[in-house]
């Protein structure tokens, strides 16, 4: 007896997805990117407020805080006078000329022995910084001279020099000149070794590294000790020009103290932070100009 079995049916056919060819496939939405969010520094969210007014708003409230202690009483105008008494006054001494006329002559002396500073406190830093020989023979003097106070040999010039033009603009040279010498010398040595290494290696001569090397990575030093010699270039010009001068702003502050005008002597005060204030911001071009091939950090 014979059993018989039938075949089986035939599965049926599936898809990719693993259902049969009688369930229809349901087909699936595009997914949608993500929005993408722009990731930006703190400094770039921060509200921006222009720089300008961030730097003016200290020196503005400095006033206002002034002339209200001078409106109410609490600041006697003997002892200072107000911030409109000063404005006042500085309008006419710019309108009589006598202002214009002692800045000039201030200028001048600035100018005169800043030049002859740069020129001595740079050579001397050259000459210490390059050669050994130099630095055996200068460094030690330069730094006995650099701690006596410059303001003490004043009597000593006028002795030498007399009391015209050649004894302050002496005091300006001899302050400005230790800034440049230390800052200069500094920058020299402060120069990677490993420049100097690879500049051998590349044939430069000694001029040629001296050129190259040396002296571009001793410049930022230069630029800064610049900017410290004209700090001190206006704080001996104060000293100088106090000092038997007929002329400059010095001269207007002893007549001012002579007769208790604390109004011009603020004006003067005024004049010689206005200046030092637009010589740094030349030096501080100057550096940007001259230094273009080293980026730094500018704050945020």
């Amino acid at each position: 007896m014979s059993i018989s079995h039938a075949p089986p049916s035939p599965a049926p056919a599936s898809d990719i997805s693993g259902k049969s060819e009688k369930e229809p496939v349901e087909a699936k939405p595009p997914a949608t990117p993500p929005d993408l969010v722009a990731l930006l520094p703190s400094s770039t969210r921060r509200t921006r407020v222009p720089r300008w007014l961030r730097r003016t708003t200290g020196p503005v409230l400095l006033l206002a805080l002034w002339q209200l202690l001078s409106a109410t009483g609490v600041l006697s105008g003997d002892v200072l006078a107000s911030p409109g008494t000063i404005a006042q006054v500085a309008g006419d001494l710019i309108e009589d000329g006598s202002l214009t006329s002692a800045m000039s002559v201030s200028l001048q002396r600035v100018a005169v022995g800043l030049l002859l500073g740069a020129l001595v406190g740079t050579g001397l830093a050259l000459l210490s910084g390059l050669f050994r020989v130099g630095e055996d023979l200068v460094d030690a003097s330069v730094q006995m001279l650099r701690t006596v106070p410059f303001v003490g040999l004043i009597p000593l010039f006028i002795i030498w020099f007399g009391i015209g033009e050649t004894p302050k603009i002496a005091i300006i040279t001899l302050g400005v000149s230790f800034p440049l010498y230390l800052n200069v010398y500094a920058g020299i040595r402060g120069v990677d070794s490993q420049l100097i290494e690879a500049g051998e290696s590349l044939g430069l001569s000694r001029w040629g590294l001296v050129r190259h090397v040396i002296l571009p990575g001793a410049l930022p030093g230069a630029m800064t000790g610049l900017r410290y010699s004209l700090g001190i270039a206006w704080l001996a010009l104060v000293f100088a020009e106090q000092i038997n001068a007929d002329s400059g702003i010095g001269f207007l502050m002893v007549q001012a103290r002579d007769f208790l005008r604390t109004d011009v002597i603020v004006v003067c005060l005024i004049v010689y932070a206005f200046l030092g204030l637009l010589a740094d911001f030349v030096v501080r071009t100057l550096e940007r100009l001259l230094l273009q091939w080293r980026p730094t950090f500018t704050g945020r």
